[in-house]
């Protein structure tokens, strides 16, 4: 029986990386893992427990504190559900306070070290989509297939906007720019595992593309 591909797709914020993701593992029957929420994970978990007395996320308390950790994902519906010991965080790291924080979080490199080989193992078998910013390059080198999402700064914008108001939170669309242009610095110029396209990666622009679109556009290239 044919091993099951291992596919890696990374790129920045909202270009659609995890719900693409999601859409693809479903149709070709592969599991998808959102590397995204584990980061995101341990940034919640840096906010409950790790801040100084000013208020900011103290890295030596957080990496203190990181060996009582306990951050899973279980499949739940045949889609994997991340959880913080025995609480369901999937609707928490999506919060602004989060959105904040995560790429500081991000480019501490004994947190990246903390979940390698965690993002590997769950891999080993094969039938994976794997998304994040440094799957194709770090994580997963030698995945059959990679992928790199790129769109506009104004159209990632308008997309995290559109997703901000779904979830209730009314923010400016300029302070959400702002957001993702200085999360897009933080990402691409940290010292541990900056995002960067591979260079076997496909660049797929979905500045003008439908989530369908891309989808269609990506399946295109998976024999």
């Amino acid at each position: 029986m044919k091993k099951k591909p291992v596919i890696a797709i990374d790129g920045y914020s909202s270009t659609g990386k995890s719900s693409i993701s999601k859409e693809i593992a479903r149709r070709l029957g592969l599991v998808h893992i959102d590397t995204g929420a584990l980061y995101r994970g341990i940034t919640l978990f840096a906010l409950r427990c790790a801040l100084d007395q000013s208020g900011k996320i103290d890295c030596s308390m957080l990496e203190k504190h990181l060996p009582e950790l306990e951050l899973k994902f279980h499949l739940e519906h045949g889609e994997l559900v991340l959880y913080l010991a025995k609480e369901n965080i999937t609707e928490p790291i999506r919060s602004q306070q989060v959105s904040e924080n995560v790429s500081f979080i991000a480019k501490q490199s004994f947190v990246r070290d903390y979940l390698l080989e965690y993002q590997r193992e769950m891999a080993k078998k094969g039938g994976v989509i794997m998304d994040g910013r440094d799957i194709g390059t770090t994580v997963l080198p030698e995945a059959d297939y990679k992928f790199f999402l790129s769109a506009s700064v104004q159209e990632r914008s308008r997309r995290r906007h559109l997703e901000l108001q779904s979830m209730g939170i009314d923010l400016p669309l300029e302070e959400v720019e702002r957001n993702l242009t200085s999360r897009d610095a933080i990402d691409s110029s940290r010292e541990a595992s900056p995002l960067r396209q591979a260079p076997d990666a496909v660049l797929i622009d979905n500045t003008k593309l439908t989530k369908e679109e891309t989808i269609e556009k990506i399946l295109s290239f998976i024999s």
